[in-house]
């Protein structure tokens, strides 16, 4: 039980976590992955080297600190973490592993002078608290997939029943599972995870569902990255008839039904989402617009499809923003050569009533594009509860 002096303890070491708790996640990690190795597949070892995850769990462990007193003012990123949590296979039994590394990451990292005693006990009760919150939301998850109709626990064998190449990068993989039976249902914007073995080690990986739901089969599409350990294996290795073990869907990056505009906008594999959404959304008589940019046609995945669409939707338009402009001749151009900016969304966007463009706004992309959709969203008028984004790996801040 959290007295309310250690509350009062987590809440005065704020100031630390603030100045370094990149450091102390850097090192609690480091404790963790090399005296632990049966939790490495939990974790994205490219987030780790890239320094995406400890700056992740330090901003976690920042916001909870800060909201110790009122943990509900935490919002999305709650579900957020018992999302991904639950996409990956986290057990109770992982938590115990967690808080004991966390403890002495602290202890080492701020010293025995700043980690005493007292400031142990505080933080100790503090983890115990989460753990208890997230293995509890995460239990509810666990049961509701397996009993839902189509659903499992655990691992599912699927095999891949097509492969298709959608762009220079991208390629997508359809998978049906091996039993024959139902598979359960998803919302748009959610993705499943993988369990796979690479060179003799168990990774596991999270990808969004990149077509609406049929009960059938699920459609995955997986942008190959440069040195990226699964999705190169993925590409160069899974083939069709291939079997891979899935976990059920998860993820909180899902479209809310509505009348408003919805505005849909992603950069380079940040479509994948999207697409499950625009699907399900095409099926009201809400206006879609839908924003894709990319560096190259080269690597533009899915736009004869959508281009398709807008013949049977009139509710439907799309715009395309490449980098790299396109020769003259192409039969394929772009609406904007460039970077997407606050003046092509403004072209681009439903009009504005006043002040506000009363629209639901969906974006993903690399971190760099979606900080930009997000100012020029704001700026443009669009209320911030209707602005709504997912990250790829490691939730973050866009601030």
């Amino acid at each position: 039980m959290l007295t309310t002096g250690q509350k009062a303890i987590v809440t005065a070491t704020i100031p630390l976590l603030e100045r370094g708790g990149e450091a102390l996640t850097t090192h609690f990690y480091r404790i963790l992955l090399d005296e632990h190795p049966e939790v490495r597949p939990l974790f994205n070892q490219a987030s780790q080297a890239n320094g995406e995850q400890p700056r992740a769990l330090a901003n976690g462990v920042l916001m909870y600190a800060r909201h110790i007193d009122r943990l509900e003012a935490l919002g999305d990123l709650a579900a957020q973490i018992v999302n991904k949590h639950v996409a990956l296979q986290i057990q109770p039994e992982h938590y115990p592993i967690v808080g004991a590394c966390l403890l002495r990451a602290i202890r080492e990292v701020l010293g025995a002078e700043i980690a005493t005693d007292p400031v142990l006990e505080a933080w100790s009760a503090a983890y115990d608290q989460l753990a208890t919150m997230l293995i509890g939301a995460e239990a509810a998850v666990y049961e509701r997939n397996a009993t839902a109709p189509g659903g499992w626990r655990g691992a599912r064998s699927f095999r891949v029943a097509r492969k298709e190449a959608e762009s220079d990068e991208i390629t997508s993989f359809y998978l049906e599972p091996t039993d024959r039976q139902p598979i359960l249902d998803f919302q748009p914007g959610q993705y499943i995870s993988l369990r796979l073995d690479v060179d003799g080690q168990e990774v596991r990986r999270s990808y969004s569902l990149s077509a609406a739901p049929n009960g059938r089969s699920y459609r995955i599409s997986v942008k190959r990255e440069a040195g990226g350990v699964v999705s190169n294996h993925l590409h160069d290795h899974i083939l069709e008839g291939s079997i891979l073990e899935l976990f059920p869907p998860s993820g909180a990056f899902t479209l809310s039904k509505g009348e408003r505009p919805l505005v849909l906008i992603s950069g380079g594999v940040g479509i994948t989402p999207t697409l499950a959404m625009l699907e399900a959304a095409l099926e009201t008589e809400r206006p879609i617009h839908f924003v894709h940019c990319a560096r190259s046609r080269d690597v533009h995945a899915f736009r004869g499809s959508i281009d398709a669409l807008t013949e049977r939707h009139p509710q439907f338009e799309r715009f395309y923003c490449y980098d790299e402009a396109p020769h003259a001749e192409a039969d394929t151009q772009p609406h904007a050569v460039g970077r997407l900016d606050v003046d092509l969304l403004a072209q681009w966007l439903p009009p504005a009533l006043g002040d506000v463009r009363d629209i639901d706004a969906y974006f993903l992309g690399p971190k760099p594009f979606m900080q930009q959709v997000r100012r020029s969203l704001l700026a443009l008028g669009v209320p911030e509860k209707q602005v709504r984004y997912e990250f790829f790996g490691p939730a973050s801040a866009l601030d």
